[in-house]
C-alpha cells in the first residue's frame, strides 16, 4: 500500500470483492450483498453513525467503481444490481475522471481556523483587533470565537495570538491540491473543478474519509475480456517496481487475469527516449534557451491549465504509453488496449490517444490478482521483450534524464529536476516560463519520486524504488 490507512484499505477490499464477483459471473446476483458484508451487525465496529449510514457510504463507493457518478443516481431505491446491469451494457467508458462521493464527505471545517481552549480573553485582543474583516467577537465567558461567514482564513489571526491558542486545521483534499482545484459548496462538499484539475491524484490520499474516488474501467475492461475479445495489457514500467516476483511472473499473473498478450510501456519509452534526445539537440541548437520533458500526463494539463507561456518549452514528443499502444495496435489491430499504471492522469491522456481504449491502475490490478485468487509466486515466468535499462528507468525521477543523456548528444545537456508538483513548483514552473532557467532540459514529475510514487501505486514510495532497483539490475544481470 502506499501507506496504511483504512479508507484505502477498504476501497481495495470493495475492488477485490467486485473481482471476485466478475471472476464467477455473480456481479449483478451478488454486488448488493458487499455493503451488508463489509458493514455486518457487530457491536462496537467504527461506524459514523450507525449501520446504515455505513453501508450507504460502501454504496455509493462502489458507483464509481462500477463507472458512475454518485450524483446520476435519481432513485434512491435503485438497487447496485441496476448499476452494474448497465455498466455491462456501455459500448464506451465513462469520460469523467474523478469525483466526490458526498455521502462520505460531510467532517471537515469550513474555516480553517479555529479558537481552541487554551484562549485567556486577554485584554490585549490582538486577534481581534488585527483581523481586517472583523471575523472574530468574545462570547459571555470571555474566550474568542471565529465567525465562519466572516472568516477569509488569512491566518493574521493565528499569529497574533500570543498563547497559541488559534490553530489551523486545514481541509486535507484542500491542502493537498497544487492548483486549487478543490473546493467546498454550501452544504459543505467538496467539488472538484475539471478547468482547474490536472488529476495529479494528490487529494485521492490525502482525503481521511476515503470521499474521493476514480470513474473506473474494469467493468469495461471485463466485459471485453469475458465476450472474447483480444485485450492486451500494457504495464507501465513502474510495475517492476510493485512486486517483490520475478517480473515475468507478474506479466503471467496480469494474463491469467485474461489479457490475451502483455507488452511492456518500457518499449514505447524507448522511442520516447530517441525522439527527445534529437528533438532537444535541435531546439538547443536553433537557440531554444531549454526544453522540458512531455512524458508526465499531470505536467502537461498543469501547462495547458495554469502556466500556458510555458508551452512553447515543452517537447513535442508523445509519452511512452502512445509509442506503445501504437506498437500494440500495428501488431493487435482489432484489439482492446488497456494502459496499466499508478497514474489518474493517464486517463486524461488516454481519452485523446486513439489506440487507447482503458485505463487500469496498479491499485486495481493487485485488487482483480485477490479477487481472482491469483499467486504470483506460483506463476511461471515468461521471457520479457527487450526494453533497455533507461527505458525501464522512466518509472522514478531522473529517469528521463538518465535515458535522453544515454544518447550520446552532442550537446552540453544541463539538466534539472522538478520532483513533484506542489504550489511551489507551479510557481517555479511560472518563473522558469519567462524563458530564462538555470539549466537547458528540464524534467518534470507530477508524483515526487516519479510514477513510482503515483497515486494509484500498490507500495509505498520507498519499497518501490527499492524494488525498481533491484529488478532493473536482475534483468540486466
Amino acid at each position: 500500500m502506499a501507506y496504511v490507512n483504512n479508507t484505502m484499505i477498504v476501497r481495495r477490499e470493495l475492488l477485490s470483492r467486485l473481482a471476485g464477483l466478475i471472476k464467477e459471473d455473480q456481479l449483478e446476483n451478488q454486488i448488493d450483498r458487499i455493503p451488508v458484508e463489509m458493514s455486518p451487525r457487530e457491536r462496537g465496529a467504527q461506524r459514523r453513525c450507525c449501520i446504515y449510514k455505513e453501508r450507504a457510504v460502501l454504496k455509493y463507493k462502489l458507483m464509481p467503481i462500477l463507472g458512475f457518478l454518485p450524483e446520476e443516481e435519481s432513485d434512491e431505491l435503485m438497487p447496485l444490481a441496476n448499476y452494474a446491469q448497465v455498466a455491462r451494457q456501455r459500448t464506451e467508458p465513462r469520460k469523467e475522471i474523478l469525483t466526490v462521493v458526498d455521502e462520505a464527505c460531510t467532517a471537515c471545517v469550513k474555516v480553517n481556523y479555529v479558537v481552541s481552549n487554551l484562549c485567556r480573553g486577554c485584554v490585549a485582543s490582538p486577534c481581534k483587533m488585527n483581523c481586517p474583516k472583523n471575523a472574530i467577537t468574545f462570547n459571555c465567558n470571555g474566550q474568542a470565537q471565529i465567525d465562519p461567514k466572516k472568516c477569509v482564513n488569512c491566518g493574521i489571526c493565528k499569529n497574533a495570538c500570543p498563547y497559541h491558542s488559534i490553530v489551523h486545521v486545514p481541509v486535507p483534499c484542500e491542502e493537498a491540491c497544487p492548483v486549487g482545484a478543490i473546493s467546498k459548496d454550501e452544504q459543505g462538499v467538496e467539488h472538484i473543478d475539471d478547468e482547474k484539475c490536472i488529476y495529479c491524484g494528490k487529494c485521492l490520499n490525502a482525503c481521511p474519509f476515503g470521499s474521493i474516488f476514480e470513474i473506473s474501467h474494469i467493468v469495461d475492461i471485463f466485459k471485453a475480456i469475458q465476450a472474447g475479445e483480444k485485450v492486451i495489457a500494457l504495464p507501465a514500467p513502474s510495475i517492476l517496481g510493485q512486486y517483490n516476483y520475478e517480473a515475468g511472473k507478474v506479466f503471467t499473473a496480469i494474463k491469467e487475469l485474461g489479457f490475451h498478450d502483455v507488452m511492456e510501456v518500457a518499449q514505447g519509452a524507448m522511442i520516447t527516449t530517441a525522439n527527445e534526445a534529437a528533438e532537444l539537440k535541435e531546439k538547443l541548437e536553433s537557440g531554444q534557451s531549454f526544453m522540458t520533458t512531455s512524458c508526465c500526463p499531470g505536467y502537461v494539463q498543469a501547462v495547458e491549465k495554469h502556466v500556458p507561456n510555458m508551452k512553447s518549452y515543452v517537447s513535442h514528443t508523445k509519452t511512452p504509453m502512445y509509442y506503445a499502444a501504437e506498437l500494440a495496435r500495428q501488431k493487435y489491430p482489432d484489439a482492446k488496449l488497456v494502459f496499466i499504471g499508478p497514474c489518474i492522469a493517464k486517463r486524461k491522456e488516454a481519452m485523446i490517444d486513439p489506440n487507447v481504449d482503458y485505463v487500469m491502475t496498479f491499485e486495481e490490478l493487485d485488487s482483480f490478482f485477490k479477487g481472482f485468487e491469483i499467486d504470483i509466486e506460483n506463476c511461471e515466468a515468461i521471457e520479457l521483450t527487450y526494453s533497455s535499462p533507461e527505458s525501464r528507468g522512466f518509472a522514478q525521477s531522473g529517469g528521463v534524464v538518465e535515458a535522453v543523456k544515454a544518447e550520446g548528444l552532442t550537446v552540453d545537456v544541463r539538466a534539472i529536476e522538478v520532483n513533484g508538483i506542489n504550489k511551489k513548483s507551479i510557481g517555479l514552473l511560472k518563473a522558469y516560463s519567462r524563458g530564462k532557467a538555470p539549466g537547458n532540459f528540464i524534467e518534470v514529475m507530477a508524483c515526487e519520486g516519479g510514477c513510482i510514487a503515483g497515486p494509484s501505486a500498490h507500495v509505498d514510495t520507498g519499497q518501490g524504488k527499492k524494488q525498481l532497483k533491484a529488478t532493473l539490475e536482475s534483468l540486466q544481470a
